[in-house]
């Protein structure tokens, strides 16, 4: 307090001018006159410096508000979901009509010790980002690892959209195959349409580059005309949006109890998916659910006319049953013949779902359309004049 002492003693007591003191020492006029003032209403005491501390906050979070922020954080976190500040807010608004800011809840978070500092993390201005332009121009694929209750190691199938990050699929096996890729590949498109491209790694259920030639995947995509794609080898960071769900994923089930059975951890990600396609708020989206953003613009899809149709011809002898057997879409389908044809040799003749079942000597024995939806194809009849059953067969076996 001595410069406030000298100052108002100066003007008080000895009468000298303000504007001579300020001009003086290089102080302010305003503020001489200021300190006088307060002097005046308050005594020597009245000089002491005072905090310049607002006596209230307009913006000022309550204390409902700031229990309500601290406990979401907590469920959020326990429950094994996204608990950031945007995730919070996002939540905050089903239940308050007035929210704060992302960084006010962060600040509240930071205050209650909810918030670790990660410093070894790299700033996000210094990541090179690429998002497809539009939903199912691009999906990414890939697996991870996990465990059962009793340690059984189980594998897990993600496929993630690149533009709006929708999980279309999320499946568990214990091994995953050829067979069980394709199914989850087609069950995905079934429920959201076609991609137009499809990224994955170069495992083996992928890619079949390292055998000089393809996979079961490999070949559906070629004749539905998606494009398939393959990352760089040891480059994760090409499939960076699959990687990055893949710890998401694992922190909620990290918090769930443990499953005991492949059944029980496939309810575990449905609920999951549901969740995240549903109702958490995603960063990358500008807190947009994934679905929102999903049906928020018009899709792409497979390039118009570039599906080759897939043709083939097999050779096969009917069996006991009068049945043959062809596999389609990586599962089996019966063809029924009858039984008077029983262990003739025939050929089929297969232009996508267009099947012709030929005897050995070109006469036809059924045409039909397959139904991949079942398993077996009922008995039918070739069109043109009905043909005695027995007198094919006589005239094959003749042949032979």
């Amino acid at each position: 307090m001595g410069l406030e002492r000298y100052v108002v003693d100066a003007v008080v007591l000895e009468g000298r001018s303000p504007r001579e003191i300020a001009r003086l020492h290089g102080i302010s006029k305003s503020w001489i006159y200021a300190l006088v003032a307060r002097f005046r209403e308050g005594g020597y005491g009245a000089l002491v410096a005072r905090s310049r501390r607002p006596h209230s906050c307009a913006h000022q979070v309550s204390a409902d508000l700031e229990a309500a922020i601290v406990e979401l954080r907590r469920q959020l976190d326990a429950a094994g979901h996204d608990c950031g500040a945007t995730t919070i807010r996002h939540h905050l608004a089903e239940h308050f009509d007035h929210v704060p800011s992302v960084a006010t809840i962060w600040r509240v978070c930071s205050r209650h010790g909810l918030v670790v500092p990660q410093p070894q993390k790299r700033p996000r201005s210094s990541f090179i980002r690429f998002e497809a332009a539009l939903p199912n121009e691009l999906w990414q694929a890939d697996t991870t690892h996990w465990q059962l209750a009793r340690g059984i190691d189980v594998e897990l199938f993600n496929v993630v959209d690149d533009h709006s990050r929708l999980l279309v699929a999320c499946d568990a096996f214990l091994t995953v195959k050829a067979a069980d890729v394709v199914a989850s590949f087609y069950a995905a498109a079934a429920a959201y349409g076609y991609p137009a491209a499809l990224l994955t790694d170069n495992a083996a259920v992928f890619s079949g580059k390292s055998r000089k030639g393809k996979v079961l995947l490999e070949s559906e995509l070629e004749r539905l005309g998606i494009t398939a794609k393959h990352s760089a080898p040891y480059h994760p960071q090409t499939c960076g949006k699959a990687e990055r769900f893949h710890q998401t994923l694992k922190r909620y089930l990290a918090q769930q109890p443990p499953a005991r059975s492949l059944a029980v951890l496939q309810a575990q990600l449905d609920a999951f998916r549901t969740y995240y396609n549903q109702k958490r708020p995603h960063r990358a989206l500008q807190g947009q659910t994934p679905l929102h953003a999903f049906h928020a613009r018009v899709k792409a899809g497979p390039a118009t006319g570039s599906s080759p149709a897939h043709y083939r011809v097999r050779h096969d002898r009917v069996d006991k049953s009068g049945r043959v057997t062809l596999r389609y879409l990586s599962r089996l389908h019966h063809i029924g013949l009858g039984a008077a044809y029983r262990g003739l040799p025939v050929y089929l003749f297969v232009a996508n779902k267009d099947i012709r079942v030929v005897a050995e000597d070109g006469s036809l024995i059924r045409a039909l359309t397959l139904d991949p939806a079942r398993d077996y194809q009922p008995t039918g009849r070739p069109p043109g004049p009905p043909r005695l059953v027995n007198d094919v067969v006589r005239h094959v076996s003749t042949m032979s």
